[in-house]
């Protein structure tokens, strides 16, 4: 899911990091005809972090950069396939969860990291558990926000109704754009539009996908909550429909949950909030119970997404502390 791109109406909590410039930039070539970006902030010789954003198809943004010493920490950043800096711009064409896997091992490889921190929020967090379960010995911990596990309950809760129970005229905005007799299915309905020939309808249907799950994303919406752009929306609603449509490419539903204990020993921290309706509260208490090692962290005022203050402080907590008591 995605990282909201707007801002709580409260705006972010105190305590950030100032903003601060990438130290190198870079596109990295993968297998597939892909071009991925790549950017090193902070401390070159310092502890690294590699942060994955939401979506699929959210790409990363400068803020993403502040809740890190950047006299501490070497972050990497990268706009995963399709979406952001990295090309072809929206294109599915291998561009699978796997290919995202490998592609993070890349990145790894190329900048000559042993091991790193792995930090996700949401689709990120999804992300984060998969390429830890399938690289525990690259893992050094992972610090979670708004977990997501691509299950078919996950899926059926925000795209079946659930969450339209508490947001009935978003829900109605969202379901009514398809005929009655194709609401059963919205992620399919939406992909023949998504996927259709005609680039207006794609536009259209995009920013409804995409203005759905913004609008549940913090528990106090601003007034003047902006929309995103057309390439923006296109890119993020094309790729996050394929994995939805798809399962996430896991081999069977339930697939993180089955896999936890891959993660044995692995330090953890999740970041929930208490009024989460993108990712339920309920599957972040199903991983921190899966994971002995982990710390789950209840946010009791906040919603879904990144800045919402309560979970900007925690985060901000999480990685000064792991600075005092490093896993590495």
């Amino acid at each position: 899911m995605m990282e909201n791109p707007t801002k709580n109406g409260t705006g972010p909590a105190r305590g950030l990091y100032p903003p601060i410039e990438p130290f190198r930039q870079q596109i990295l070539e993968v297998p597939g005809d892909h071009k991925i970006y790549v950017e090193q902030c902070g401390n070159p010789d310092g502890v690294p972090v590699v942060v994955l954003h939401g979506g699929p198809g959210g790409g990363c943004s400068p803020g993403m950069r502040r809740f890190f010493d950047p006299k501490h920490y070497r972050l990497v950043l990268f706009d995963q396939r399709g979406c952001g800096r990295s090309t072809p711009n929206a294109s599915v064409e291998n561009n699978t969860t796997w290919d995202l896997v490998s592609d993070i091992e890349r990145i790894r490889q190329e900048l000559g990291i042993e091991k790193w921190l792995v930090f996700g929020g949401s689709w990120g967090a999804c992300l984060g558990l998969i390429y830890g379960q399938t690289h525990p010995e690259r893992t050094a911990a992972l610090i979670l926000r708004g977990v997501f596990t691509m299950t078919r309950a996950e899926l059926d809760w925000f795209y079946g109704g659930g969450a339209g129970q508490f947001w009935p005229d978003q829900w109605r905005a969202f379901s009514h754009m398809v005929p009655a007799n194709e609401r059963d299915d919205l992620i399919t309905a939406y992909s023949r539009r998504l996927f259709g020939t005609d680039q207006a309808e794609q536009i259209r249907f995009a920013r409804a996908w995409a203005g759905w799950e913004s609008s549940l994303a913090v528990l106090e919406p601003p007034q003047n909550r902006g929309s995103p752009s057309g390439s923006y929306a296109r890119a993020f609603s094309r790729i996050e429909n394929h994995y939805f449509r798809n399962g996430g490419f896991l081999a069977h539903d339930g697939q993180i949950h089955t896999d936890m204990k891959r993660l044995a020993g692995i330090p953890g921290h999740i970041v929930q909030g208490r009024y989460d309706m993108i990712c339920p509260p309920a599957t972040a208490l199903a991983v921190h119970k899966a994971w002995p090692s982990s710390e789950l962290h209840m946010i009791p005022d906040a919603g879904h997404a990144l800045f919402e203050p309560g979970i900007c402080s925690r985060l901000l907590t999480i990685m000064d502390r792991l600075k005092i008591d490093p896993p590495l």
